[in-house]
């Protein structure tokens, strides 16, 4: 029984040397090691209507007075810039 018992754990340890010989591991399917360390993927902003938090890069992104504005939506873009024009005819 105890033969048994090591030949299975012998052939379990040469089974694992062989798959990693004949099959690497890459660092590719880990997000961790892709990425190094203090590395920033993108920058969170703040819509300026809403105050809902997104990446930079998915903001939809409107100048208004020089001043380059990033939205969360269309719509929040939409409203803001209706909201600012009523404003300023106001004055």
């Amino acid at each position: 029984m105890i033969r048994f018992i090591i030949l299975i754990v012998v052939a379990y340890v040469a089974y694992r040397a062989l798959k990693n010989w004949m099959f690497p591991k890459t660092d590719g399917g880990d997000r961790m090691n892709r990425a190094s360390v203090g590395e920033i993927d993108d920058v969170m902003v703040k819509d300026p209507y809403c105050g809902a938090y997104f990446p930079s890069r998915d903001g939809i992104r409107h100048t208004i007075d020089g001043k380059e504005l990033s939205f969360c939506s269309e719509a929040c873009r939409k409203k803001y810039i209706s909201e600012h024009s009523r404003s300023n005819g106001d004055d």
